[in-house]
């Protein structure tokens, strides 16, 4: 895979640089778990299952979407191209991001300049006279309400583990009559949500959280597709 060259934007540096929409598949294939934002869980569960995966070293939760059944493998990576019909804001800011400036609360933007989507011949234009288009305008935008949705989402996120609604377990999928367990993985205990006090899932309401929580509940039926997937993948 090419390194990432990953520079400041800048109006005169990159006054001729072009973005094209679309997906680096070159990263993606071989990542199996990417960030989601809770904002996005409605529309990631109608593709991806969804899981919380736990940082040893922090006890901090994320929540990911699962694109292969284990590390390296992505089953919607298909000849060079992104199979399903929707990518998380993780995947679709790209080649952009945003950097945090360390003296101010204020963030600074990033391009890749070895990305496949940045050149100069074919795509969206950045600047038009060392002015920002629009395009760059609402691409920024994006990446601001990102970092506005990843706050919210650690902070619901907490709350479910403060709640003790997170735990950890196995998926047993089946592939080819063949059992295989996925193991590290937290999901939303539902026997525990039932069982939460009315004042507690009054709280769920009032946060907006009930929404995003059976989104993730709803998810977990995707696995069935991985699996499929896997086995059709493994026939070819």
């Amino acid at each position: 895979m090419a390194e990432q060259q990953v520079q400041p934007l800048h109006n005169e540096k990159h006054a001729n640089i072009k973005v094209q929409n679309g997906i680096n598949v070159d990263f993606l294939k071989s990542q199996h778990l990417i960030p989601v934002v809770a904002h996005e869980f409605a529309r990631v569960a109608t593709e991806f299952p969804m899981a919380f995966v736990k940082n040893n070293e922090t006890g901090q939760f994320q929540a990911v979407a699962m694109f292969g059944l284990e590390p390296g493998e992505n089953l919607f990576v298909q000849d060079g191209k992104w199979n399903a019909g929707f990518a998380p804001l993780a995947v679709t800011r790209y080649p952009f991001g945003l950097v945090k400036h360390p003296e101010e609360d204020q963030y600074g933007i990033v391009i890749d300049e070895a990305s496949p989507l940045v050149g100069e011949e074919e795509g969206n234009a950045l600047f038009e006279g060392g002015k920002e288009t629009e395009y760059l305008a609402r691409r920024k935008e994006a990446l601001v309400n990102f970092i506005e949705f990843s706050r919210v989402t650690e902070a619901f996120t907490k709350h479910l583990a403060d709640k003790e609604l997170l735990v950890q377990q196995t998926l047993t999928v089946e592939i080819k009559g063949e059992k295989k367990d996925i193991n590290g993985i937290y999901l939303v205990d539902e026997r525990k949500l039932n069982e939460l006090s009315d004042e507690d899932y009054l709280e769920l309401r009032k946060r907006g959280y009930l929404a995003p929580i059976f989104a993730f509940l709803t998810s977990t039926h995707q696995v069935a597709r991985l699996a499929r997937l896997k086995a059709q993948r493994a026939e070819a």
